[in-house]
């Protein structure tokens, strides 16, 4: 009806045909849009959805969320950089870098494709494509959080702690409530020696995420009260004494023993040289009869042998000494050891041994350790110097080829391993699993004894510019080590291969020098 003259009148039938036909062709024209943006609006709650699966470590559900997205809409690209990074978190990397390389090849301007190809390759190892792939992004775009992330992670690897600290602290200002960021920013403070900023950082992870692995909190519970704990000592690490030391060395089954003093007592104790430890190891037996006690546990840590965990207890040590040099405020573990032939009181590992210029030499079976500023490394030693990487969880990794696979492959260095490694992947390779040798061996590791393990006599392996031939190796499961070591590791170096050569260590530059044996 219509207001005339001071009345309401009825409009005509023309009239009322027009305006329903108005109504109908506007009702026809926005039907189309208004269904479009409920399909937006249900994938972006599907989106949302799955992240908060992810963040509460329901990965398999994420996964169904976002493949339910891309089989409804296959042009969605957010769901599949989301995916891929999903995937690459658990290692499945080579349907990772598909999506995340298809992407990036299409769309040449998207920074969150180049970020999440990036990270598959830093994951698979390969450090200069994943920096390339992270600078492209932030190019695009300096808000990509991922970006930023990843290049803290590849300084991480490289050594460069400082600029390392930067860009996580950079990527969690961006992104705040992403708990892989706070997690890695932990991880990098605690390795810089900032362990109140450590403990923050993986304290905020915690509040943040959501994961309902109650183990993996009850391990970062115990290494936040760790590090506080740590935070309120008095520097670590503190060196005192001659610039230089050399000590002899004992080989037991290809591993380095040396004789430490440990608080100043004058009985000297057996411990192994560990390239394959972040931190030093105590035997339970000994620190009890050093009076040596636990300031925090938390949970169980990853090894290799037996169920593959074992307790996680911290000790700190007031002095260790090596010859004539004290190391003072030592955090140390305190873990049973399984070996119970051998006469072991502890493990050397690299937090130590990293202030200094450190020197194996297996031929005149010395060890040596020499203040930086003492003695330079020598310009005649430059080409015989090979590149190292320290992993998430403290490990040297180098490069290693092995005869007849074209590829490269990330190996641990290992003094404490008596033999050398290749994990079960590269085992079940057609071209190395035909040197698979009729004898099974018994393994003792850090989470106990692991019996009737394959064998297998390697042609040549080859690190660097250093081969050796006929090297013998067992195939263990090395996931256990993957998940904590933040890029693909295919075996250890152990002894039988680092006996051929004097090492010296140089871990501010991320280096090790070989210098072959003359026997």
């Amino acid at each position: 009806m219509f207001w005339r003259e001071g009345r309401f009148i009825a409009p005509t039938l023309a009239l009322r045909v027009c305006v329903a036909t108005v109504f109908a062709a506007l009702l026809v024209s926005f039907s189309p849009v208004l269904a479009q943006a409920d399909v937006v609006d249900d994938i972006k709650a599907l989106l949302k959805q799955a992240q908060k699966e992810n963040r509460k470590g329901h990965t398999d559900e994420a996964e169904k969320i976002y493949r339910k997205v891309i089989a409804a809409n296959p042009n969605n690209t957010d769901a599949q950089l989301a995916l891929a990074y999903l995937l690459v978190k658990q290692r499945r990397i080579r349907e990772a870098y598909d999506l995340s390389f298809n992407i990036a090849k299409a769309q040449p301007s998207n920074a969150r494709a180049f970020a999440v190809l990036g990270t598959t390759f830093l994951v698979a190892g390969r450090f200069k494509e994943a920096r390339t792939c992270f600078l492209n992004a932030l190019n695009m775009s300096r808000k990509e959080d991922l970006a930023w992330a990843g290049l803290g992670l590849v300084d991480f690897y490289e050594n460069r702690i400082d600029n390392s600290v930067s860009n996580l602290e950079e990527a969690t200002f961006r992104e705040p409530d992403e708990p892989d960021y706070q997690y890695t920013l932990g991880q990098v403070c605690a390795r810089a020696e900032r362990y109140k900023e450590a403990a923050d950082a993986y304290q905020r992870f915690l509040l943040i995420s959501n994961d309902l692995d109650d183990e993996r909190r009850a391990r970062i519970k115990g290494l936040v009260s760790f590090l506080n704990y740590l935070g309120a000592r008095e520097e670590l690490y503190n060196t005192d004494g001659a610039d230089q030391t050399t000590v002899p060395v004992s080989l037991v089954g290809n591993r380095p023993v040396i004789k430490v003093k440990i608080n100043g007592r004058k009985e000297p104790l057996n411990f192994v040289l560990d390239t394959g430890s972040g931190i030093s190891v105590i035997s339970q037996k000994t620190a009890q009869q050093l009076k040596i006690y636990p300031v925090s546990r938390g949970g169980f840590a990853r090894g290799i042998g037996g169920d593959g965990k074992f307790a996680i207890i911290y000790g700190f040590v007031r002095e260790m000494g090596i010859g004539d040099v004290k190391i003072r405020n030592v955090p140390v573990y305190l873990r049973e050891f399984h070996g119970a032939n051998e006469d072991i009181d502890g493990y050397i590992g690299l937090s130590l041994i990293s202030k200094f210029l450190t020197t194996i030499d297996y031929g005149s079976q010395t060890f040596a350790l020499t203040k930086r500023s003492a003695d330079p490394p020598s310009p005649e030693d430059e080409d015989l110097a090979l590149p190292l990487r320290l992993t998430s969880s403290g490990f040297l990794s180098g490069e290693v080829k092995l005869e007849g696979v074209d590829d490269t492959f990330n190996f641990i260095v290992d003094t404490g391993a008596s033999v050398s490694v290749i994990s079960d992947q590269l085992a079940g390779l057609q071209e190395v699993s035909r040197f698979e040798q009729g004898e099974r061996m018994r393994v003792v590791g850090s989470a106990g004894i692991t019996e009737d393990v394959h064998s297998f006599l390697l042609p040549k392996v080859t690190f660097g510019s250093h081969s050796r031939q006929g090297v013998a190796a067992i195939a263990l499961d090395l996931d256990l080590i993957n998940e904590a070591s933040g890029f693909q590791q295919a075996g250890i170096l152990g002894g039988n291969f680092l006996r051929n050569y004097k090492l010296t260590f140089d871990f501010k530059n991320s280096r090790v020098t070989f210098i072959p044996i003359t026997k």
